[in-house]
């Protein structure tokens, strides 16, 4: 519970705060959170490492969630910078939007970086990966297209 609480103000907050949890075994429940997440979470929280994932594209997007919903801006910062690695045609939409969500500028700026070059562009495009973007972040849409139309891109 110390450890916890010392690395995590929503965890002092749950544990020892005015969100302290009324069960008297000192139980705080995840039930948004899936077991591996919060087992690489808490892994974290004490080790300060992160193992190889698999699948380490996916476990990084439910980190980076995890890691703002409980303020761990170190592991927050470490998901953005191996999310970097898989931006591509296929997943540029949904790590733009993640980045977007979860206020993550750097991994934000890279998406736009990525969709500055015209082939990566017109390939998203083509694959209408843009289409649930410009539905569910219209003004993320609006910031692409200004900072897009600022010759020469530079991210």
């Amino acid at each position: 519970r110390c450890v916890l609480a010392a690395r995590s103000p929503v965890f002092s907050a749950e544990l020892y705060g005015l969100m302290k949890e009324g069960d008297t075994a000192g139980v705080v429940r995840i039930e948004d959170m899936e077991a591996q997440v919060f087992k690489l979470l808490l892994r974290f929280v004490y080790t300060e490492t992160l193992p190889e994932m698999e699948e380490e594209d996916v476990m990084c997007q439910h980190l980076l969630v995890a890691a703002d919903r409980y303020n761990l801006q170190r592991l927050k910062l470490i998901c953005e910078e191996r999310l970097c690695r898989y931006i591509a045609v296929a997943t540029v939409g949904n790590i733009l939007a993640l980045a977007d969500q979860h206020h993550c500028d750097g991994l934000k700026k890279a998406c736009f970086h990525f969709l500055g070059s015209q082939a990566n562009l017109s390939a998203v495009i083509a694959a209408d990966a843009f289409e649930h973007l410009s539905r569910s972040c219209p003004t993320l849409m609006k910031e692409l297209v200004a900072v897009l139309s600022l010759p020469p891109y530079h991210a």
